[in-house]
């Protein structure tokens, strides 16, 4: 009977230790259990409060009054569109209207930077109280990886030889970089330092303003300081390039000699090595902006055959819009985003125009004493001189039209203006793209000569 006793005992105890046991791992279980919900609930919170901010937001648009939109903006980047086409198509008979073939400034040269300014200025609108920073921050990505590859559709090499009607990439040559795509990288990064760098201050003074944006300055002067950096401090080695002959025939290798640093000229600069390395000379723009000067062409500025004595690199590609040369292209977009601050922050338009020009007389007066000092005025290299006289320039004639368009009232005038700068993409797709060459040529009769030009008297 006590041996019996004892093991059932004994029994009991085992039994109530594995209780314990169990219990122990189902309490253990539930902590972990109750630490995945809790997580889980934070994650759910975080996301129902980015939508909550979401939804107060377009609430708060809905019940204020519509603000007026800024007219002279419109028109601004109109007249940007119309002097791209201008450019564009009388370019080649007038050298004023030109690029420069290298150092020096035209009127062709402010269109690319005038871009950027508005870009700029238009951001400050777009961001200036995002609902949810990470939304925003997805939305600005996705916007720049399309006007990417747009631009890599349009101006990457699909249309070429548009007189033959051919078409097609051929992906060792496509060419990675352009107007579109420097845009693009300008309006990301003005657009995330918008979304989160920047205070939560109030703003009632011009000291206020820059304690608030102090961050956005910060990059823009740490960006010019690398660009400047690599410019001059860089060492160029020699290079060498083929140049395409007939498909028979072995290519031309030319040797360009360099082996120096804080070279600006055509041959030996940063900017362009960075591209060869990087991009690969294949992808690069095949129509060199320094062709038409007088080392490369009888008929500088214009184009022409090359001299007897022509340098080795006047054949080289060169792409206009380069890696190292969007540095300073961000920049622009910087200054621009600080003229939408102004918009923003204050109402009075004596204020407005007061801090307008403030800031564009010590760019234009910088960026001469800079070029008068040996930083030449650059628009291929995108040169700090030419960012600050570009960018002032942009100030200038945005203040100007702002005094006659919204603080004057003469809209009529510009009208048409402003309706192609609310269209400047799709103008620009289909004039300085081959977009409306193409459809002009697109339908022919029995042989692609023989197409709507023809019929006109405009085409051969």
């Amino acid at each position: 009977m006590t041996r019996n006793y004892e093991a059932i005992k004994s029994f009991e105890e085992n039994e109530n230790d594995e209780d314990l046991e169990m219990g122990s791992q189902q309490k253990h279980n539930q902590i972990s259990d109750s630490i995945i919900k809790l997580n889980n609930n934070k994650k759910k919170n975080k996301i129902e409060e980015c939508s909550m901010q979401k939804q107060q937001h377009q609430q708060q648009q809905q019940q204020q009054p519509q603000s007026h939109r800024l007219l002279s903006l419109d028109v601004f980047r109109g007249l940007t569109v119309a002097l791209m086409i201008v450019v564009d198509d009388i370019g080649g008979l007038v050298p004023a209207l030109n690029h420069s073939p290298w150092n020096g400034l035209t009127i062709a040269d402010f269109v690319m930077p005038f871009f950027l300014f508005i870009v700029g200025v238009a951001l400050a609108f777009t961001y200036k109280k995002p609902s949810c920073k990470v939304d925003a921050t997805r939305k600005a990505i996705l916007r720049a990886l399309k006007l990417l590859a747009l631009g890599i559709f349009l101006q990457g090499g699909y249309f070429h030889r548009v007189n033959d009607m051919t078409f097609g990439v051929d992906l060792k040559q496509i060419r990675w970089m352009g107007i579109l795509q420097r845009i693009a990288v300008a309006y990301l990064i003005a657009a995330l330092c918008e979304i989160w760098l920047k205070r939560e201050d109030i703003v009632n003074s011009a000291s206020s303003l820059f304690r608030k944006y102090r961050y956005q300055w910060a990059l823009a002067l740490f960006l010019s300081f690398i660009y400047l950096c690599l410019l001059y401090g860089m060492y160029v080695p020699d290079w060498e390039y083929e140049v395409p002959t007939e498909p028979s025939s072995v290519p031309k290798i030319f040797s360009v000699k360099c082996g120096v640093r804080a070279d600006t000229g055509p041959a030996c600069n940063v900017v362009g090595m960075i591209d060869r390395k990087i991009l690969g000379i294949q992808h690069l723009y095949r129509r060199p902006i320094y062709a038409r000067t007088p080392e490369c062409s009888i008929n500088s500025p214009d184009s022409g055959p090359l001299p007897p004595d022509a340098p080795s690199w006047c054949q080289a590609p060169f792409d206009p819009e380069g890696l190292l040369s969007s540095v300073m292209a961000i920049v622009t977009c910087l200054i621009g985003l600080h003229y939408g601050h102004i918009i923003l922050h204050f109402k009075d338009h004596r204020i407005r125009i007061i801090y307008w020009m403030i800031p564009t007389s010590c760019l234009v007066v910088s960026g001469l004493a800079l070029d008068l000092l040996g930083m030449h005025l650059n628009k291929v290299l995108y040169s700090l001189s030419y960012t600050c006289v570009t960018a002032g320039a942009a100030g200038i004639l945005f203040t100007g039209i702002y005094l006659m368009v919204d603080v004057c009232g003469y809209s009529r005038m510009t009208s048409v203006l402003e309706w192609m700068g609310m269209h400047a993409l799709m103008i620009f797709i289909l004039a300085a793209c081959n977009i409306f060459p193409i459809f002009l040529q697109g339908f022919y009769w029995g042989n692609p000569r023989n197409n709507f030009l023809k019929l006109i008297g405009v085409g051969s």
